[in-house]
């Protein structure tokens, strides 16, 4: 290949990351979960993934599914006919099939020991920075408690205009969400190729990819079915959002039994890897790209603990100036007024003003809620390093 940076031909399918990888994102299409004829959960494939799940959980590992198949069970269920269902009939299907694959998750967490919970997300969920925020700190909040969430569309009242469309960008937005370390994407085919290999028998597998340049991206086919919407290009296009957020990805085949499982085994997958990891990546977005609507000026200790790597708290803040929402930037001042980083803030204004120099323990008899116990995590803040 000409392109020697991007593409490498690397015999060996095991790497570092995946067994440092503390944070994994796994999506699951619903080619994989529901049978083409019956239309029926497979339940043995399912059984096996959550026996790879429970294994990575037992590791120490934090994992969230992104879980299609609920268009796919419903369908059958209400004996849709095959081919394109207009919007009405697929938001009908989903929400029949939604309760079979909840509870199947259920079923098979609860046997293995562990808890499922089912998220269900909307565009504007990843998009519009409250609800993302919310979102983040719902699975942040499961994860701490050591639950599996599982996250899928909330198909039943997406439009046409306001969708992902596919779960492949979907993961991609929830894997950046919660900065996590690994974006896996369980496929009908095990990774990238210069063509597809079905059509042209001298198509190479790709098994590492550094950048995606338009030559990658024109390898990428627009194939999908009826049963799962996502070709190779939407794995590309995810794959753009996990790189940018630092999040490496695995294209693998989930067409056999412990597909996660087969990734440490050294199977033949294709590796996107990141040029940073996660955290540096939002905080190179935080301290470049978002225009502050208001700052914070603290006292001299809480300067000292944030340039020691400690949150901002609101005990440590003198004073807040601006008219700003939950979510927004703002610039991070010492008592001097120089400029220390940028952040985005937990509260709105006004109650930032009320909880100001408090300890984080009185936030709940101030403002009437158990709200956060920082006023900047220390993950949502760039700082000016000297």
């Amino acid at each position: 290949m000409s392109r020697t940076k991007t593409i490498t031909g690397i015999a060996s399918h095991v790497r570092p990351e995946w067994h440092s990888a503390k944070r994994i994102v796994v999506k699951i299409g619903s080619a994989l979960l529901a049978d083409r004829a019956t239309g029926q959960l497979k339940a043995e494939w399912l059984n096996s993934l959550m026996d790879d799940v429970a294994e990575l959980s037992k590791a120490g590992k934090d994992i969230v599914l992104v879980s299609s198949g609920a268009v796919a069970l419903g369908r059958h269920k209400l004996g849709l006919p095959k081919g394109a269902l207009e919007l009405e009939q697929s938001q009908a299907a989903a929400s029949v099939g939604q309760i079979s694959l909840a509870h199947a998750y259920q079923e098979l967490a609860n046997a293995r020991g562990l808890t499922a919970a089912q998220i269900l997300l909307t565009l504007g969920d990843t998009e519009e920075r409250r609800r993302y925020l919310n979102a983040r700190h719902t699975i942040e909040v499961l994860l701490s408690l050591k639950a599996i969430p599982v996250v899928n569309e909330n198909d039943t009242v997406a439009t046409a205009e306001i969708r992902y469309g596919d779960n492949d960008r979907l993961s991609a937005r929830v894997a950046s969400m919660v900065s996590a370390d690994c974006l896996v994407l369980l496929s009908d085919i095990d990774g990238l190729y210069t063509a597809p290999p079905n059509d042209d028998p001298n198509a190479q597998h790709i098994p590492l990819v550094t950048e995606i340049t338009p030559e990658i991206e024109a390898m990428a086919g627009d194939a999908g079915t009826e049963l799962s919407k996502g070709g190779m290009k939407t794995k590309v296009e995810a794959g753009k959002i996990a790189l940018g957020a630092g999040t490496n990805m695995v294209i693998t085949t989930g067409k056999i039994m412990h597909p996660l499982r087969a990734i440490a085994d050294g199977a033949k997958v294709t590796w996107f890897l990141a040029k940073s990891d996660p955290v540096t990546a939002k905080k190179r977005w935080l301290a470049g790209q978002l225009v502050p609507a208001g700052q914070v000026i603290l006292d001299a200790g809480a300067e000292k603990a944030l340039l020691s790597g400690k949150s901002l708290l609101p005990a440590g803040v003198s004073r807040v100036e601006g008219n700003f929402d939950r979510g927004d930037a703002v610039i991070i001042r010492s008592v001097t007024g120089v400029e220390l980083g940028r952040g985005l803030i937990a509260y709105k204004s006004e109650e930032a003003q009320r909880i100001i120099g408090k300890r984080s323990t009185e936030i709940a008899a101030i403002l009437g809620y158990d709200g956060e116990a920082t006023l900047i995590h220390r993950d949502d803040m760039a700082l000016n390093r000297k």
